[in-house]
């Protein structure tokens, strides 16, 4: 394994969360994880890193494969407590989250928005 994917490996990612909308990604090393809590003491660590008291949720890069979350947590994403989720920016008026927390939409007559 080269040593930038292993760098990858040995790290948990955190969405800063401000009324459910992502507002930073931060990268944490496992080391100073608890295996056994993992989201909440990465979120304990971050808080006392920044002397803060933010909300976090743990994301992952391989959410598309592993479902974790449905999607890697992006600034500008919302995050969906309902649906344990982050949906991306909506591309436009007319589209609707599927069950995916990606969004749909069945008018062709229209551009889509590049995110």
């Amino acid at each position: 394994m080269d040593r930038r994917r292993e760098y990858y490996f040995l790290m948990a990612h955190y969405a800063k969360l401000n009324n459910n909308n992502v507002v930073a990604v931060h990268v944490v090393n496992n080391s100073v994880i608890d295996s056994q809590n993992e989201e909440q003491s990465g979120a304990d660590y971050l808080n006392n890193l920044y002397g803060i008291d933010a909300v976090w949720k743990q994301t992952s890069y391989n959410a598309a494969t592993n479902g974790f979350r449905f999607n890697y947590a992006g600034v500008g994403y919302t995050y969906d407590e309902v649906r344990d989720g982050f949906i991306p920016p909506k591309c436009h008026d007319e589209a609707v989250v599927n069950d995916k927390c990606l969004w749909d939409c069945t008018n062709a007559d229209h551009d889509t928005l590049a995110i």
